[in-house]
């Protein structure tokens, strides 16, 4: 992997394919740059499309302290190692830090991202007051097992025996790895709250993707972000949970960026 040095001094690993506009690809928890190459490669015949490790994950380093800002510098930084500007897109929390870019002033032209996890219905899981700060506790303390079970539990809502069946898998131990990266996630992207005045001055515009296999309230989510934005817009396409495949996304991208 080619590796560009942020403006804290992190390293941040990236993997390029194809040519044409760049178009920076921004995994969401757990992910590190192989959860979005699917959608890079199906990009690859328009676009440089580029996927790299954030900070704390893969190859990239991690310095701190941690702060969402550097994030964006993060991001930055790899747009501006293809040129002054690009397209983001973003997968859930990855859709977040995408828009706090934007929002930032960050050279972006526009914005694409699936299902950013904000809170906005009643329906939607609750995350705990102290939700970030119960995962730095347990990251930091050596309990990264805990940690990656209490994002499991609290925030994706599933049972604590799907949870026991994972910490068997051979995934399980790059899970650990990236614990430390979930309280990030969460901070990037408002603690789930709804971020309507940062999101009212994003002035790039803005696709928000939902799929038909996800639940109600992250359609939502997907729908309050494209009205909250001055150039947004949403659409819903065949998918699973809370993603849709390459090969449905790419060609609603394309029309989406080279407008």
């Amino acid at each position: 992997m080619d590796k560009v040095i942020s403006a804290d001094g992190t390293e941040i690993a990236y993997e390029a394919v194809g040519s044409g506009p760049t178009v920076v690809l921004v995994g969401g928890a757990f992910c590190d740059h192989t959860a979005t190459a699917g959608y890079a490669d199906a990009l690859a015949v328009d676009f440089t499309a580029v996927s790299y490790d954030r900070r704390g994950r893969g190859e990239s380093g991690d310095n701190q302290p941690y702060d969402p800002q550097r994030e964006v510098e993060d991001l930055t930084a790899v747009i501006r190692a293809f040129g002054d500007r690009g397209f983001v897109f973003g997968l859930s929390s990855g859709a977040g830090l995408c828009l706090l870019a934007a929002a930032s002033g960050a050279p972006i032209d526009a914005v694409a991202g699936v299902e950013p996890p904000y809170r906005v219905s009643e329906d939607a899981p609750p995350l705990p007051e102290d939700y970030t700060e119960t995962l730095i506790e347990l990251s930091s303390t050596g309990r990264r097992g805990d940690a990656v079970a209490y994002f499991m539990t609290v925030a994706v809502g599933q049972p604590p025996e799907a949870v026991e069946e994972a910490r068997k898998m051979p995934m399980w131990a790059g899970l650990e790895a990236m614990a430390p990266t979930l309280a990030y996630d969460s901070l990037v992207h408002n603690k789930g709250g709804f971020p309507a005045d940062q999101l009212a001055t994003v002035t790039a515009p803005v696709l928000a993707v939902h799929s038909t296999g996800s639940p109600s309230w992250l359609v939502a989510a997907t729908e309050a972000t494209a009205k909250a934005v001055p150039a947004g817009e949403s659409v819903g396409l065949e998918g699973g949970f809370h993603e849709v495949p390459p090969a449905t996304l790419a060609p609603v991208l394309r029309e989406f960026y080279l407008r």
